[in-house]
């Protein structure tokens, strides 16, 4: 398993551009939370009427398509965020 030469970023619009720039034909369900986390920083915010940490989990849970080395390392990353987060 190769891992990725960059340290990922806590930020989660960071994190939504990184994973923008990977995942070529995003599934349709996870479009909507990807566009979500373009505007949030951390899983402490809000989006709307929702936390950014269900939307983060929403996310994970429509991204199972997106495969790859980079795939791996940022929902890994992103599910220690939601960790650390409780």
């Amino acid at each position: 398993m190769q891992t990725l030469p960059i340290q990922l970023p806590d930020q989660l619009s960071a994190i939504a551009q990184i994973i923008r720039q990977d995942w070529k034909n995003i599934y349709f369900g996870a479009v909507p939370y990807l566009q979500a986390m373009y505007s949030l920083n951390s899983v402490q915010d809000n989006y709307g009427a929702d936390s950014a940490k269900s939307i983060v989990l929403y996310f994970l849970a429509n991204a199972k398509a997106w495969r790859g080395d980079t795939a791996r390392a940022v929902k890994k990353h992103l599910q220690q965020i939601i960790k650390a987060a409780r």
